[in-house]
């Protein structure tokens, strides 16, 4: 009989295990003592002037832009601010299921390459670019995309021009006379848009020997090795995640559009974050299952710095830009403390009676546009856009200090801006490059009409009397939170918005008048005047209440901004001393049964409102794209298509997907795992100095710990996914015995899972261990720091479903369906 006290260290030594990141870590510097490598290479911020070549002058409908507005472009599509670094390391802290190197490959051992990287992995192949039927020798044996003879070269690749950061091996001239170039400080194009190829510094002599690139595709023994130094670094920019197919200017073939047939503006509304994080796609991996619950279109932003919520949300189209900042004059207004306060502002940037100088005053009020779901980054557009490439690797030297990548099991510690403005000349050249870039989007961002679409004409209802009916029944249901246009003053929010420790009560005020005879007439009035869609954001600078829209409140609960949090200095203070919404209802995925769960206060249990405008063109629908059917053409055919099925389950919820264990037992659908499945991290990717614990804790938890190194499973079939993925074992990232109440529920559920897996025989079915997991999923819930698994329900109004008015009926909501059609 093992005594009980033992147990419990050894449950201890599990969960160090489990979540080894937070137990792992070597002697590591302090945050605040780094700088990136272009300052330790003695690089200024000035030395990384942006391009203003016209290189990408027929995208976005081929709109004239003057030379700084190219240079916004140019910073979207192509600026990676050093973040090559970061992605070479998150290929080991992900334990080799993310690998962009093969990303951007055509192997034949893969499942993709140029001809299917659009319908497989939702990327857009760079124009100008033809497959590789071999390994190139210019890039060391990769199999990666060439440059068509027929077209101009790359003006961002020149090295005297734009000249990278020489840096450890970069520049070196091997002793068989092969050179590892320095590069630009754009890198080069990959043929994949978005990412760019950087020679890698640690590619020193004994890598290049050690290199095989044969190895490297075919031998996992080889491209599975931790150590393994690859020749290139992949850079990311923002252009990754949000440039798409043209709704406009489809092109004929998705696989080989041309720069006409692109948007920077739209969003990747078809990425597969599933296949493209795990390259290999294998189900029977529990880590594929977690990124499967991302639809085409959606990712978790919080995925690298975790806030232990799996918490997929969709790319951010951005529509007009000059109404939206308008808006965030009438309703965005934050006032600013601690960090916050050392953000830019467009003041450092303007003159003084510029109207961009007009969203802050000095010293802490600033009218600001909330861009995340949470409508959490609330310090200013400058600061918003700045915060994004910290999120893609910039700065990762100090970035990487103050959480644990991917797995957590760390406090998290904020990250300050100005640790960043003093020790980063990445990040320097970023604040001044932004508002070349917010320049950028104020000429490129208007609506895409479907009557500007190739037969778009032929979707739309030109029946004068439908028309006017949508438009009263969107002017008395949908405008208080989707118009931009709202009646003067708007009871309860005017002026600022109201935010803060009041805001609740404001807008319970505003939302009941929203429900009275005198806002409709106004609003109607409004909507029916010829230019309503003219300059409207279609969208307003609201947080709603996650009690009121009902929708998966996973997103309400993301935690990165509050006081503390990794977002720290991106978040006002305003934001966080909103109160609680109060109590939601979730549901338990085993039985059904509701249960009331209390929303937090100090940020949380507030959704922004997304913008109507183009929303033709953007279905599935909901924050997580979980509402509708997706198409992976980009057709006019294929959006209306999906449109129309998407915009039905909206407004008719009975014609939502239903959970396949549960039905009407809960109102909507769980994600839950395809196959069995396990959680498994390689032998290779524990650190040395867990080697003896690994030794004598797999003597006693032999389902968790074998010589290969850690497995958890089976995970049977049907299993809600995020009843595992959003635990939150080490309660907000305190250290094990800083929270005694926490740790002795996470070592009891370890326990019971070990003693319970125990009674499993090999060959158990997934019955057997679906009754398992049934017995934990009282104690998992009470560990999530999301407990809510529904992925499609909320957004109920204008139907039956909401209780606070009557449902419309099934002709006005065709009616409203015809005006949809025309934003």
């Amino acid at each position: 009989m093992i005594p009980k006290a033992l147990l419990y260290k050894a449950a201890a030594a599990a969960l160090c295990l489990i979540v080894f990141a937070g137990c792992k870590r070597n002697q590591q510097p302090t945050p605040g003592s780094v700088v990136d490598e272009a300052k330790a290479a003695g690089r200024a911020p000035e030395s990384f002037p942006p391009a203003a070549d016209p290189y990408y002058k027929d995208m976005d409908g081929g709109v004239p832009l003057t030379p700084d507005e190219e240079k916004g472009r140019n910073m979207w599509v192509i600026w990676s601010a050093g973040n090559d670094r970061f992605w070479d390391k998150i290929s080991i802290n992900s334990f080799g299921t993310l690998d962009f190197v093969k990303t951007v490959s055509n192997h034949p051992s893969l499942k993709f390459s140029r001809d299917n990287r659009w319908n497989f992995l939702g990327l857009v192949n760079e124009p100008c670019f033809e497959k590789a039927t071999g390994a190139n020798p210019d890039r060391f044996g990769l199999w990666v995309d060439t440059r068509s003879p027929n077209c101009p070269p790359d003006p961002f690749e020149d090295e005297s021009k734009y000249p990278g950061v020489k840096t450890g091996a970069r520049g070196t001239t091997f002793s068989d006379g092969k050179k590892l170039p320095v590069g630009s400080y754009y890198g080069y194009a990959s043929g994949v848009v978005g990412l760019r190829l950087f020679p890698n510094p640690d590619f020193d002599e004994k890598a290049y020997k050690a290199w095989d690139p044969v190895r490297y595709y075919t031998d996992p023994s080889y491209y599975k090795r931790p150590d393994l130094v690859r020749p290139f670094r992949i850079g990311m920019s923002c252009g990754f995640c949000h440039i798409s197919p043209n709704p406009v200017k489809p092109p004929a073939d998705p696989e080989h559009p041309r720069w006409a047939n692109l948007s920077n503006n739209v969003g990747a509304q078809f990425f597969w974050i599933d296949r493209i994080w795990d390259w290999q796609s294998d189900p029977a991996s529990y880590v594929q299952q977690m990124f499967h619950t991302s639809r085409p279109g959606a990712l978790d932003t919080s995925l690298v710095s975790t806030d232990s919520i799996n918490n997929p949300r969709t790319m951010n189209a951005v529509y007009y830009l000059g109404p939206r900042l308008a808006q965030a004059r009438r309703f965005g207004k934050e006032t600013l403390a601690g960090g916050s306060l050392d953000n830019k502002q467009l003041n450092d940037y303007v003159p003084a009676e510029s109207p961009l100088a007009q969203f802050f005053v000095k010293p802490n009020t600033v009218y600001t546009p909330r861009v995340l779901k949470d409508a959490s980054d609330s310090v200013g557009a400058l600061g918003a856009l700045n915060r994004v490439y910290l999120n893609i690797g910039l700065f990762s030297e100090e970035w990487l200090l103050h959480f644990n990548p991917l797995v957590g099991g760390k406090k998290v510690t904020p990250l300050e801006i100005k640790v960043a403005q003093k020790n980063s000349s990445f990040w320097q050249a970023t604040e001044m490059q932004t508002p070349f870039m917010a320049q950028f989007f104020l000429k490129t961002t208007d609506p895409h009409r479907l009557k500007d679409a190739p037969g778009g004409t032929a979707f739309l209802n030109a029946e004068a009397a439908a028309m006017n009916r949508g438009k009263v029944v969107f002017a008395e249901r949908c405008a208080r939170c989707h118009s931009s246009k709202l009646p003067e003053p708007a009871e309860g929010l005017d002026p600022g918005g109201c935010s803060g420790k009041d805001y609740l009560n404001c807008w319970n005020r505003y939302w009941a008048w929203t429900k009275t005879e005198d806002f409709k007439v106004k609003m109607r009035a409004i909507v029916m005047k010829p230019d309503f869609l003219d300059n409207n954001f279609l969208s307003a600078e609201h947080r709603v209440p996650a009690t009121l829209v009902q929708t998966n409140s996973c997103s309400a609960l993301a935690s990165n901004s509050l006081s503390g949090g990794i977002w720290d200095n991106f978040s006002s203070q305003t934001y966080k001393e909103l109160p609680s919404v109060g109590e939601i209802t979730i549901y338990d995925p085993v039985t059904g049964d509701p249960i009331s769960y209390a929303m937090p206060a100090g940020g949380r249990g507030y959704n922004r409102p997304p913008a109507l405008v183009s929303v033709w063109s953007t279905a599935p629908f909901l924050l997580n794209n979980a509402l509708g059917k997706f198409n992976p053409s980009p057709s006019v055919e294929a959006r209306m298509a999906s449109f129309q099925n998407s915009i039905e389950q909206l407004l008719w919820p009975e014609k939502r997907d239903k959970d396949e264990k549960l039905g009407d037992k809960i109102p909507g659908r769980i994600d839950r795992t395809t196959q069995r499945s396990f959680l498994r991290v390689a032998r290779a990717y524990l650190p040395d100095s867990l080697m003896p614990l690994l030794g004598w804790t797999s003597r006693l938890f032999p389902k968790f710990f074998d010589k290969e190194g850690i497995e958890l499973g089976p995970i049977p079939k049907g299993t809600p996914v995020n009843l595992l993925a959003s635990l939150d074992l080490t309660g907000n990232g305190s250290k094990f015995g800083e929270n005694p109440e926490h740790d002795r529920k996470v070592l009891d559920l370890v326990l019971k899972l070990k003693y319970d897996l125990a009674k499993l025989p090999k060959d158990a079915s997934d019955e057997d261990a679906s009754g398992i997991l049934g017995n934990l999923v009282k104690p998992l819930m009470a560990l999530s720091k999301c407990p809510d698994y529904i992925i499609n329900r909320g957004h109920y109004f204008g139907t039956d479903r909401f209780a606070e008015e009557p449902g419309l009926s099934d002709q006005d909501k065709r009616a409203l369906i015809e005006f949809l059609k025309t934003f």
